[in-house]
């Protein structure tokens, strides 16, 4: 052991500063000590002569100014804003590792989530606008997406591969109006597409959050400034888009922005009235609505082109040249399009809805610049300027729309406290 004995005679104020740096040293574990013995104190005495007694030890448990003394590996690692000052780690690192494996493993699902819902959007859209250019009716070919769909949903409730939904009337009662937009929405959509590039109708749709403020006002919601300011990018871009638009149709714009409204008022609609079945989950009812709007589209389709469907099939056979052809990209399109959708629930259902927001935004960014690739349609630079500013209004737009609910679950909560 190593002392250090200090004569009773030297002066008590010498005595007591030296007494309280070594206290100090000890809590705090200040680095001149840190830097001097890095792997920790040596079994360092003080000893008062006169009493013949150690009146400061630092391997003693407890020191006479009743302060605990330290392991001497903690003195080294351990400071006063230490969450674990005592030095044990080892407790708490299983925890923090099956945490970090269980984080990377939801991560990894999420994105196997966006990555479907993004390759499945991209393939639907990509074989809709090919069956469109030789087969131009959007009429027929919704009423199959629909009916793709209600078919999928049939299957997995019939080999009970996913829970059926328990059906009422009451239900069925609220699903009507939500059915009935949503057969808007899309039917004006792929009516869009048979006469405009994708892309110019994915610009065009991505205008939908200022149908939905406007909307919601209307009916008395209201809105800070910086969720009305973050459409002003969307008009103007979407205004730049479409004047410099090379595929420019009155009909494919008209037919889009009719899709926003359909979709905005969907979602309305859906909130009001389908407050009382929350118990049926995202994918079920989807399904639900899929199976009613095949009901409400079907009919008017018939109507509307029936009679001109044989004649276009036999145009279609022909320009494709195998019929084979012409038929997978009808039921690709049937089926991706109801795949998508399914993934773009899956993934509300795991993520916030700022984050899906983002993600809707990033995903029409990307189905854009892929139907471009496939599609070779001409862009100029004052297009191109005019989509990037709407989407990035939507961007900002679904930023202001989570801080607006945020301050009103702050407000809900203080009114229940």
């Amino acid at each position: 052991m190593i002392s250090l004995n200090l004569s009773a005679s030297l002066n008590p104020g010498l005595l007591h500063k030296t007494r309280t740096r070594l206290s100090a040293l000890l809590v705090t574990g200040d680095k001149p000590f840190n830097r001097r013995y890095p792997l920790g104190l040596p079994n360092l005495q003080i000893r008062d002569t006169a009493a013949k007694k150690p009146f400061l030890s630092l391997t003693n448990p407890e020191s006479p100014s009743g302060l605990p003394s330290r392991r001497p590996r903690s003195i080294a690692a351990a400071g006063p804003s230490d969450p674990n000052p005592d030095g044990d780690l080892e407790k708490s690192s299983p925890d923090e590792a099956a945490e970090k494996k269980e984080k990377k493993a939801k991560t990894l699902q999420l994105g196997i989530v966006f990555g479907l819902w993004y390759f499945q959007n991209i393939v639907f859209n990509i074989f809709n606008k090919k069956a469109l250019n030789v087969f131009p009716y959007p009429w027929l070919l919704a009423s199959f997406q629909l009916l793709a769909g209600s078919i999928w949903m049939l299957i997995l409730w019939s080999f009970k591969l996913y829970p059926c939904p328990k059906i009422s009337k009451p239900f069925i009662v609220a699903l009507l109006g939500p059915a009935l937009f949503h057969t808007i929405g899309h039917i004006s959509a792929c009516v869009s597409f048979s006469k405009v590039a994708v892309s110019f109708t994915h610009v065009i749709k991505s205008a939908e959050p200022v149908f939905s403020v406007i909307f919601s006002s209307f009916l008395g919601d209201s809105y800070p400034i910086a969720v009305w300011l973050s459409i002003l990018p969307i008009v103007m871009g979407c205004s730049l888009a479409a004047v410099t638009e090379v595929s420019f149709n009155f009909g494919g714009l008209s037919t889009a922005m009719i899709s926003n409204v359909g979709f905005v008022l969907r979602n309305i609609y859906s909130k009001r009235s389908l407050q009382s079945f929350k118990e049926i989950d995202g994918l079920n009812l989807y399904g639900c609505i899929s199976i009613l709007s095949l009901v409400y589209l079907f009919p008017v389709a018939i109507f509307v082109e029936g009679s001109q469907w044989l004649q276009g099939y036999h145009k279609a056979i022909a320009s494709v040249g195998k019929p084979s052809t012409f038929y997978f990209w009808v039921l690709l399109s049937g089926v991706f399009y109801h795949l998508y959708n399914q993934s773009s629930y899956q993934a509300l259902d795991e993520i916030s809805p700022l984050t899906f927001s983002v993600g809707n935004t990033m995903k029409r960014v990307v189905v854009i610049v892929s139907t471009v690739i496939v599609f070779r349609n001409p862009v100029r630079p004052l297009n191109a300027l005019g989509s990037a500013i709407a989407i990035f209004g939507t961007f900002l737009y679904s930023q202001a729309t989570a801080k607006k609910k945020k301050i009103v679950d702050v407000g809900a909560d203080k009114k229940n406290i």
